[in-house]
């Protein structure tokens, strides 16, 4: 059976999904208040900007894949007048129930009924050409064939969609040190002391140094039919936004 990184563990590949399925069963009830306490807030401002550049219109069709606790599908939902507008759709998608039943309850609370659906994203359930916007935030590390599920979101995309993908990356010579430390150091600490578990944020840590670099993942997405990507790094180079188009 072929092997996969699970972290900085090798695993059969059919034992991956399983695993990181567990890691986030695990902390899917503090999964917000500990991506605030790890990136200072900065997430919040890295989803704004993958929001801003999704450019969603109303009446178009969003899916937002590995999408945790709902923050952009509710951002999608309200640029694309969901609810008023009877084009609109926004889906909300994970391949993780625990996380899944998180973003729908919140998005419940928050007064919006999305559509939600459980799949893996290398199996998209959609028709070819149904979707003007699909995204990824931190989910596509944690896949086991990136170009499958690469390939997939190309699929489901119209002509003139675009797929955004936003992601940890690696950040620039200079703070590697820092980050090393923070990330092997302080990250299970959190994770201990939080969400009483420490193994799953330093399986974090792992899994954000076996994910490509960012003109990696550029060529990746390349490789697999997108026909322009663009890639803005930023907080030197930490995450990295890609925004793949179909012509």
């Amino acid at each position: 059976m072929s092997k996969t990184h699970f972290g900085y563990q090798s695993v059969d590949e059919a034992e991956k999904a399983s695993k990181v399925a567990e890691v986030f069963h695990s902390v899917a009830s503090k999964y917000d208040v500990m991506n605030d306490l790890m990136s200072f807030g900065l997430h919040r401002l890295w989803k704004k900007v993958t929001i801003a550049r999704a450019q969603v219109r109303p009446g178009q069709k969003v899916l937002d894949i590995a999408g945790g606790t709902g923050d952009l599908a509710k951002a999608f939902a309200q640029a694309a007048h969901y609810g008023t507008n009877a084009d609109a759709q926004v889906w909300l998608s994970d391949i993780n129930a625990s996380m899944l039943g998180v973003g729908r309850d919140r998005l419940l609370d928050d007064g919006l009924a999305l559509p939600c659906v459980q799949f893996d994203a290398e199996k998209i359930p959609f028709p070819a050409n149904y979707f003007d916007v699909v995204t990824v935030a931190f989910g596509l590390r944690n896949m086991t064939h990136k170009e499958v599920a690469l390939a997939e979101m190309l699929r489901v995309i119209k002509p003139g969609g675009r797929v955004l993908v936003l992601e940890f990356s690696k950040p620039d010579e200079f703070l590697k040190p820092i980050y090393d430390a923070y990330s092997f150091k302080v990250l299970p600490w959190l994770g201990e002391k939080i969400a009483q578990d420490a193994e799953s944020y330093r399986y974090l840590a792992e899994s954000i140094r076996m994910h490509p670099d960012a003109e990696t993942l550029k060529e990746m997405m390349l490789a697999v039919g997108f026909d322009e990507v663009d890639t803005h790094r930023m907080t030197g180079g930490i995450v990295a936004l890609h925004i793949g188009m179909k012509y």
